[in-house]
């Protein structure tokens, strides 16, 4: 119970840095072009690299605070961070193929997914 309190206190907070960061560099850069999306995904791709091999194998930490710290605050702040560390852990694996195919279909049916939801919620 304890990591599941964790992961909900850090997805609060992941999503509320998601909106400020979000608000500040819309604000700062404007809207042309996604830098604010694009900020956090690169920059959440980062912190969850550094976090996950830090939490892991150099400091102890408590199991329910990393996975507050991971799958709560880096989760609501960003997925794509998690899916950068999944390919990074396959990639490292040479595990290419599944790799490749994880990389693939992500990108394919993520976009595919966005323009049906789109698509359908255009219809209403």
């Amino acid at each position: 119970m304890p990591a599941v309190l964790a992961v909900a206190a850090g997805g609060a907070l992941g999503s509320v840095l998601r909106y400020g960061t979000t608000m500040l560099l819309q604000g700062w850069l404007g809207r042309f072009f996604p830098y604010a999306t694009l900020f956090i995904n690169v920059s959440g791709s980062f912190l969850m690299g550094f976090l996950f091999v830090l939490t892991l194998d150099r400091v102890s930490i408590d199991p329910a605070l990393r996975a507050g710290i991971l799958t709560g605050v880096l989760g609501g702040y960003t997925t794509f961070s998690t899916f950068s560390m999944e390919s990074l852990t396959l990639l490292e694996e040479g595990a290419w193929l599944r790799a490749g195919l994880y990389l693939g279909l992500s990108l394919v049916l993520g976009l595919s997914a966005a323009w049906a939801g789109a698509t359908l919620a255009r219809q209403f």
